[in-house]
């Protein structure tokens, strides 16, 4: 039920208790940071912890930029995976999609080719990048998807409303599944969904939002981009599924296996899932804090949960201090006062 859970993916019991919770778990607290293979999101480097409690790891790993309070939701979700576990899955793989970051021509076309997704993701606006750049990556990867294949373009909310029309009519041109948060605002993202026709997935409007479910009130998106940590885990996110009721796509907020596994179990538990998930992001790193990395293979991922590897974790570790201050900063925002919803429900 929504607002069942007032820490997100956290049991009601322990959520009371958030203070002792993570104060038993912190001593498991190990930090890593592992090189990207190109740049994106402005970050080379991806860096995060991971706590070990009863019920496995869980990953807590928000960008550098993220404050306490919205750090609280992915603190959440790493408590929820350690302590709790996930809902049991209905399917037992994964459709996944491959994402070409803002790189050129021949690269784009040489990630999508590599890999066995028959649809991409294509990251598109980037700073300093004019749209005739957009449009030849966009341009190889339609080749190297050939005309079956789908492709979607993510924005990261960088366009203004005619910024975003005029990008996608020319875009549209290789045709387009969906574009991804193609503006900033919920406002934006309605006026441009009654000027274009190419439907409008919401990412930020819902993961960075003090009210997930505003989305679909405002007439502002056609489908939905879920990502377990930013919404407080698994259970938390699946309460934003249903009561936006629009189709959703599971993606990733570029996490080691443990972080990706989180992930593989809300789409493995959602009741339909009509869409490739952007789950097939273990490419974008260097190595992985597991034995058994969570690589897509034939275009799917299974719903698996590999095991730390001690030796993987050394080959990346970092220094715990940062990372348990931060933990420390958003446990603070987990235990609303009486009557308020926490960081990770809908309201």
């Amino acid at each position: 039920m929504i607002g069942e859970r007032p820490a997100g993916g956290v049991p009601p019991a322990a959520a009371g208790q958030a203070s002792d919770l993570v104060n038993g778990l912190l001593p498991s607290l190990r930090a890593f940071a592992i090189p990207m293979r190109t740049r994106f999101r402005g970050i080379t480097v991806r860096e995060g912890a991971l706590i070990e409690g009863p019920a496995g790891w869980g990953e807590f790993s928000p960008f550098p930029d993220y404050g306490p309070r919205e750090c609280a939701r992915w603190l959440a979700g790493a408590l929820e995976a350690a302590t709790a576990g996930w809902p049991s899955p209905v399917r037992a793989e994964v459709p996944v999609n491959v994402t070409v970051p803002a790189v050129g021509p021949a690269q784009a076309h040489a990630i999508v080719a590599g890999s066995g997704c028959r649809t991409a993701k294509v990251k598109v606006a980037e700073r300093g990048q004019p749209l005739r750049a957009d449009t030849a990556r966009v341009e190889a990867v339609r080749d190297a998807l050939g005309p079956s294949g789908r492709i979607r373009v993510d924005a990261n909310g960088a366009w203004d409303v005619d910024e975003a029309q005029r990008a996608l009519r020319e875009l549209g041109r290789f045709g387009l599944e969906y574009a991804e948060q193609p503006c900033a605002t919920l406002a934006e993202l309605a006026e441009l969904r009654r000027r274009v026709d190419v439907p409008v997935a919401a990412d930020e409007s819902i993961r960075r939002a003090e009210d997930p479910l505003a989305v679909r009130a405002a007439g502002a998106a056609d489908i939905v981009v879920l990502k377990v940590q930013p919404l407080g885990g698994v259970r938390a996110a699946l309460a934003v599924a249903a009561a936006c009721g629009l189709p959703v796509v599971v993606s990733s907020a570029i996490e080691t296996s443990v972080g990706l596994a989180a992930g593989l179990a809300l789409a493995a538990a959602l009741p339909e899932l009509p869409y490739a998930c952007g789950l097939a992001t273990m490419s974008l790193l260097t190595g992985d804090v597991t034995a058994s990395p969570l690589r897509e293979a034939g275009g799917v991922l299974p719903a698996a949960r590999p095991a730390v590897d001690p030796r993987r974790l050394a080959a990346f570790q970092a220094d715990p201090a940062p990372w348990r201050a931060r933990l420390l900063a958003a446990a603070r925002y987990l235990d609303p006062p009486p009557g308020e919803s926490g960081p990770g429900s809908p309201r």
